[in-house]
């Protein structure tokens, strides 16, 4: 996350700012002008987007005070749906498991875990896997396995993955992808803080969940969000700055190629942060980006990469989101709260309480369901 001044979740932020205007205009930029305590920003775009309200929330991290929360990951569980878990990172401590009630399940201290995932990779047997930073110079995979009907976590250990001698790498977001060869449980993808992606293999040697490191793909700025969409083969990618790739798992190379812009074409601001899928199809649907520059959310159609819709979480009950960082989408029946699916933001300013995350049902994002 990089920190500018903005409107926060509750009221303002702890910067009082003097003005704030807004022109609208059919996702074309808009000069928002905010002078605050004396600091002069500079121009930044403004999108429209359409705004709905929280279902819910989890209780806030523990630690209080500091940009803390950062990345959730969503288990359905498909004998009872309104009985799912939520995994989320405060990424100065380790890991909580939340209900969809946002009560606490479980705790695990494991250090500074960036980004999580996790992948149920045969009935009942859920991995948990996470970027590990706590040695910004040996970036590690903190592995779990997730207890589905206590809501409880077992460490399973770090895994280096690099080669040895690697240079210095720190280790930022992480996502899982489904097999692509016999013998593996799931592929495991890290964002290093210099924009390479390094894919490793799981696979369960010795009684143990091994990282085998298979190869890398390179930006050129820092990146971290990233997402598999595991129908057509493809890793998107998020590079902060400059908007979102798309990368071919089936190719040799790993070749990237460019998805989205940051642009009012686009309807994406920088930072791009957290992605999420909402597939349709055997090969349709949308990629939900987090444009952290408006605390937007940009629906962008997979096939033509053009934006389809933007929403806003806005104030209500659970107050809205600002400055999120990562976000978790999964579609289908989550219980009467979330008919169709539940959306999962990182809120980066809950105050007076600390950072948390907040539940969104689908259904009022796609316009079924009333505020």
């Amino acid at each position: 996350m990089k920190h500018f001044v903005r409107g926060a979740s509750r009221g303002l932020s702890s910067i009082t700012c003097s003005a704030l205007h807004k022109v609208p205009g059919a996702l074309l930029p808009v000069l928002a002008l905010t002078a605050c305590a004396g600091v002069q920003t500079p121009p930044r775009p403004f999108y429209p987007a359409h705004d709905v309200m929280a279902s819910g929330e989890t209780a806030p991290v523990g630690t209080a005070a500091a940009d803390a929360a950062d990345d959730p990951a969503i288990w359905r569980n498909a004998g009872n749906p309104a009985a799912s878990l939520i995994v989320g990172t405060d990424k100065k401590a380790g890991l909580y498991v939340y209900g969809l009630d946002g009560k606490v399940r479980d705790f695990v201290a494991a250090g500074a875990l960036n980004n999580v995932d996790l992948r149920e990779v045969r009935p009942g047997v859920i991995v948990v896997a996470a970027s590990d930073r706590s040695d910004r110079a040996e970036p590690r995979i903190a592995l779990f396995a997730l207890d589905g009907a206590t809501g409880k976590l077992t460490t399973l250990g770090a895994q280096t993955f690099l080669p040895q001698g690697h240079a210095p790498a720190e280790a930022y977001g992480f996502c899982m992808g489904g097999a692509l060869a016999d013998g593996e449980m799931a592929r495991a993808y890290v964002v290093l803080k210099d924009g390479t992606v390094a894919e490793s293999r799981l696979v369960a040697r010795e009684g143990a969940i091994k990282a085998e490191h298979l190869r890398n793909v390179k930006f050129a700025t820092q990146s971290e969000g990233c997402v598999v969409d595991d129908r057509s083969g493809t890793l998107y990618v998020a590079e902060e700055d400059i908007g979102i790739w798309r990368v071919d798992l089936r190719s040799a190379s790993l070749a990237a190629t460019v998805f989205a812009k940051v642009s009012a074409g686009q309807g994406l601001v920088d930072d791009v942060e957290g992605l999420a899928l909402a597939p349709e199809g055997a090969t349709g649907g949308w990629l939900v980006a987090s444009s952290q520059g408006d605390n937007a959310y940009v629906l962008l159609d997979l096939a033509t990469a053009q934006p389809t819709k933007r929403f806003r979480i806005a104030a209500g009950q659970y107050g809205a989101t600002s400055d999120t960082d990562g976000i978790e989408l999964a579609l289908g029946d989550f219980g009467p709260s979330y008919p169709m699916g539940l959306f999962v933001a990182q809120d980066g300013n809950n105050a007076p309480a600390a950072q948390n995350f907040k539940l969104v049902d689908w259904s009022r994002v796609m316009g079924k369901a009333a505020n």
